[in-house]
């Protein structure tokens, strides 16, 4: 049939620059049919094409696999005339010696050639949706590096806290050294009264300094009110501890000289107490504030330990990633390749039928009716 074919096409073939023109010309001749030919032609396709049809289920079949990645999915019987150029010839011969839509065989093509391709169509996006996923797993680990090395090229200052650690040590070591004295000078004022002054001097000095145990001096707390018995609490110890080493310096001292050591010892009694109260509590603030400078930096040294640590396992992560979507890569790349292949293919097959099939039918116009039932008899 193949060889009938070609020697009929060679008989109105004049030139290959009527060949080439011809699809040129092709619309026009089918403006130009008739509705009668139509008619015609519509009744005589399902005996023309008898054989056709017959051979894409009772003629030679074969058997594809598609539609998983692996290439096994259900099978598919293959028309014999695809496979077999001559017989995708003889098909558009027949086709185009009827009044057959050439759409027909190529939506078959089409139809043929989609089942082919699902599977590689499938893999090709699994493998996107993978390399979407490996691209953000990706992405999120290179933010993990940027905000680190931004933490390691300028590190929080969180340890810059403000204490007086050195002027409180040195409030706190005059008050003791001023208490001291006040002390001394207490013992040296009563020898002269009190043979054994020593214990005598203490508990004076103890008196004295009872206001050491109060909670904050009444000259210094804005919010409390003012009562007799508050001032008194406040002021009745020292005074009396003050009146006390007057009243036996008084008989062996000028007048002067006493009433002065009593005003100094009666406010070192009245002051030195809360200021060594006070010290103690800004001893202890300041302590914290730098103990806590210190640890952080303790911290901050461990936490660029670690964040380093953290950026060279996160890049190891994302080495491995890329490896991975490298491969994803690659496998999609050849399920592409393997799908444009196909279509490739399809083009092929669908230029070549349409070829024969739009040449019979300009050489149906210029054949006899003897000639074309020769042709269909050769075909069948």
């Amino acid at each position: 049939m193949a060889k009938w074919t070609e020697y009929i096409a060679n008989w109105f073939r004049p030139s290959e620059s009527d060949e080439n023109e011809y699809y040129d010309d092709e619309p026009e001749a089918a403006q130009t049919s008739s509705p009668a030919n139509e008619t015609i032609s519509q009744n005589n396709y399902s005996e023309k094409t008898a054989k056709p049809q017959a051979g894409i289920s009772a003629g030679t079949e074969k058997r594809y696999d598609s539609g998983t990645s692996d290439n096994s999915n259900a099978e598919v019987a293959i028309p014999y005339w695809i496979e077999d150029e001559d017989a995708l010839r003889d098909e558009g011969v027949l086709f185009g010696l009827s009044e057959s839509d050439p759409e027909e065989k190529t939506d078959i093509i089409h139809r043929y050639f989609s089942n082919l391709t699902a599977g590689c169509i499938a893999e090709i996006e699994q493998h996107n949706e993978q390399i979407q996923e490996l691209n953000l797993f990706i992405g999120q680990k290179n933010n993990r590096i940027e905000e680190l090395n931004d933490k390691l090229k300028n590190p929080p200052v969180q340890f810059e806290r403000e204490h007086q650690l050195p002027r409180t040590l040195i409030g706190i070591s005059l008050c003791v050294a001023m208490c001291i004295g006040n002390f001394f000078l207490i013992r040296e004022s009563l020898k002269p009264a009190f043979a054994d002054n020593s214990w005598i001097a203490l508990g004076v000095f103890l008196a004295g300094m009872f206001s050491l145990f109060g909670r904050i001096s009444l000259f210094h707390d804005a919010e409390s009110r003012i009562s007799w018995k508050s001032l008194l609490e406040e002021t009745g110890l020292p005074f009396a501890a003050a009146l006390f080493v007057f009243a036996n310096v008084v008989s062996y001292q000028s007048w002067w000289q006493a009433f002065a050591l009593f005003v100094f010892v009666f406010f070192l009694f009245l002051f030195a107490g809360k200021l060594l109260l006070s010290n103690i509590t800004v001893l202890r603030n300041d302590l914290q504030a730098w103990l806590r400078v210190q640890q952080e930096r303790k911290d901050a040294i461990d936490n660029s330990e670690n964040w380093e640590s953290e950026c060279q396992t996160l890049q190891q992560e994302i080495d491995e990633l890329r490896v991975k979507k490298w491969q994803v890569l690659r496998e999609q790349s050849a399920a592409e390749t393997e799908r444009d292949r196909l279509y490739a293919k399809r083009d092929m097959l669908i230029k070549l039928f349409e070829s024969e099939f739009f040449l019979a039918r300009r050489m149906k116009n210029e054949l006899t009716g003897k000639q074309l039932n020769m042709i269909r008899k050769g075909g069948s």
